[in-house]
Protein backbone atom coordinates (compact mmCIF):
# COMPACT_ATOMS: atom_id res chain seq x y z
CA UNK A 1 0.00 0.00 0.00
CA UNK A 2 1.35 3.69 -0.85
CA UNK A 3 1.00 6.69 0.98
CA UNK A 4 -1.65 7.66 -1.73
CA UNK A 5 -4.00 4.88 -1.89
CA UNK A 6 -5.52 1.89 0.62
CA UNK A 7 -6.58 -1.35 -0.63
CA UNK A 8 -8.98 -4.11 0.05
CA UNK A 9 -8.41 -7.80 -1.46
CA UNK A 10 -12.07 -9.73 -2.64
CA UNK A 11 -13.06 -12.92 -4.18
CA UNK A 12 -13.36 -13.19 -8.09
CA UNK A 13 -14.25 -13.79 -10.82
CA UNK A 14 -13.44 -10.38 -11.85
CA UNK A 15 -16.30 -9.41 -13.09
CA UNK A 16 -18.16 -10.10 -10.36
CA UNK A 17 -15.98 -8.20 -8.05
CA UNK A 18 -16.60 -5.32 -10.56
CA UNK A 19 -20.72 -5.14 -10.25
CA UNK A 20 -19.93 -5.64 -6.07
CA UNK A 21 -17.61 -2.55 -6.10
CA UNK A 22 -19.62 -0.70 -8.20
CA UNK A 23 -22.53 -1.58 -5.64
CA UNK A 24 -20.75 -0.95 -3.07
CA UNK A 25 -19.56 2.36 -4.40
CA UNK A 26 -23.44 3.50 -5.31
CA UNK A 27 -24.58 2.73 -1.45
CA UNK A 28 -22.26 5.83 -0.27
CA UNK A 29 -23.33 8.16 -2.84
CA UNK A 30 -20.90 7.62 -5.56
CA UNK A 31 -22.11 7.14 -9.41
CA UNK A 32 -18.77 5.54 -12.20
CA UNK A 33 -18.50 8.68 -14.14
CA UNK A 34 -15.82 6.24 -16.47
CA UNK A 35 -14.35 3.01 -16.61
CA UNK A 36 -10.99 2.37 -18.28
CA UNK A 37 -10.07 -0.80 -19.30
CA UNK A 38 -6.07 -0.98 -19.24
CA UNK A 39 -5.74 -4.61 -19.79
CA UNK A 40 -7.86 -4.33 -22.77
CA UNK A 41 -6.19 -1.34 -23.97
CA UNK A 42 -2.54 -2.39 -23.61
CA UNK A 43 -3.34 -5.65 -25.50
CA UNK A 44 -4.87 -3.34 -28.39
CA UNK A 45 -2.34 -0.90 -28.41
CA UNK A 46 0.42 -2.67 -27.41
CA UNK A 47 0.06 -6.00 -28.11
CA UNK A 48 0.94 -6.92 -24.15
CA UNK A 49 -0.81 -9.50 -21.76
CA UNK A 50 -1.59 -8.32 -18.27
CA UNK A 51 -3.80 -9.36 -15.74
CA UNK A 52 -7.91 -7.67 -15.18
CA UNK A 53 -7.23 -4.31 -14.37
CA UNK A 54 -9.84 -1.60 -15.01
CA UNK A 55 -9.74 1.73 -13.43
CA UNK A 56 -13.37 3.43 -12.31
CA UNK A 57 -13.87 6.75 -11.80
CA UNK A 58 -15.81 7.18 -9.25
CA UNK A 59 -17.54 10.37 -8.10
CA UNK A 60 -19.66 11.79 -5.25
CA UNK A 61 -21.82 14.80 -6.68
CA UNK A 62 -22.63 16.16 -2.99
CA UNK A 63 -18.74 16.39 -2.36
CA UNK A 64 -17.98 17.24 -6.08
CA UNK A 65 -20.01 20.44 -6.14
CA UNK A 66 -18.74 21.31 -2.40
CA UNK A 67 -15.03 20.70 -3.90
CA UNK A 68 -15.76 22.67 -7.24
CA UNK A 69 -17.73 25.47 -5.57
CA UNK A 70 -14.80 25.70 -3.36
CA UNK A 71 -12.00 25.59 -6.32
CA UNK A 72 -12.87 25.85 -9.90
CA UNK A 73 -9.68 24.16 -10.72
CA UNK A 74 -10.16 21.26 -8.40
CA UNK A 75 -11.68 19.61 -11.38
CA UNK A 76 -8.13 18.48 -12.63
CA UNK A 77 -7.89 16.07 -9.48
CA UNK A 78 -11.13 13.91 -9.82
CA UNK A 79 -13.21 12.18 -9.85
CA UNK A 80 -11.99 9.80 -7.30
CA UNK A 81 -10.33 6.07 -8.77
CA UNK A 82 -10.92 2.74 -7.74
CA UNK A 83 -8.69 0.37 -9.54
CA UNK A 84 -9.54 -3.62 -9.98
CA UNK A 85 -6.61 -5.23 -10.53
CA UNK A 86 -6.83 -9.01 -11.34
CA UNK A 87 -4.63 -11.84 -9.10
CA UNK A 88 -3.25 -14.84 -9.95
CA UNK A 89 -5.07 -16.53 -7.02
CA UNK A 90 -8.60 -15.71 -8.90
CA UNK A 91 -8.70 -12.95 -6.20
CA UNK A 92 -8.98 -9.12 -7.02
CA UNK A 93 -7.12 -6.38 -5.35
CA UNK A 94 -9.26 -3.08 -5.05
CA UNK A 95 -7.44 0.25 -4.93
CA UNK A 96 -8.60 3.20 -3.74
CA UNK A 97 -7.35 6.60 -3.79
CA UNK A 98 -6.83 8.50 -0.86
CA UNK A 99 -8.38 11.46 -1.56
CA UNK A 100 -6.73 13.22 1.77
CA UNK A 101 -3.26 12.27 0.15
CA UNK A 102 -4.20 13.67 -2.76
CA UNK A 103 -6.44 16.95 -2.07
CA UNK A 104 -3.95 17.68 0.73
CA UNK A 105 -2.15 19.45 -2.50
CA UNK A 106 -4.75 21.75 -2.53
CA UNK A 107 -3.46 23.01 1.33
CA UNK A 108 -7.53 24.99 1.94
CA UNK A 109 -9.41 23.93 5.06
CA UNK A 110 -12.78 23.47 2.85
CA UNK A 111 -11.02 20.83 0.76
CA UNK A 112 -9.48 19.36 3.60
CA UNK A 113 -13.08 18.65 5.00
CA UNK A 114 -14.22 17.72 1.86
CA UNK A 115 -11.46 15.09 1.51
CA UNK A 116 -11.80 13.71 4.87
CA UNK A 117 -15.69 13.26 4.46
CA UNK A 118 -14.89 11.00 0.89
CA UNK A 119 -12.33 9.15 2.35
CA UNK A 120 -14.62 7.90 4.96
CA UNK A 121 -17.06 6.98 2.75
CA UNK A 122 -14.37 5.35 0.57
CA UNK A 123 -13.36 3.55 3.73
CA UNK A 124 -16.99 2.19 4.23
CA UNK A 125 -16.99 0.93 0.52
CA UNK A 126 -13.75 -0.96 1.04
CA UNK A 127 -14.95 -2.36 4.70
CA UNK A 128 -17.98 -3.14 2.99
CA UNK A 129 -16.16 -5.42 0.40
CA UNK A 130 -13.69 -7.43 2.95
CA UNK A 131 -14.24 -10.59 3.35
CA UNK A 132 -15.44 -11.49 6.61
Amino acid sequence: MSSYTFSVTIPGPFEEAGRRVTEALAAEGFGVLSTVDVAQTLARKLGVTISPYVILGACNPQEAHAALSADPDLGALLPCNVVLRGRSDGRVDVVFMDPEAVLALVARPEIAAVAHRVRTKLHRVADTLAPT
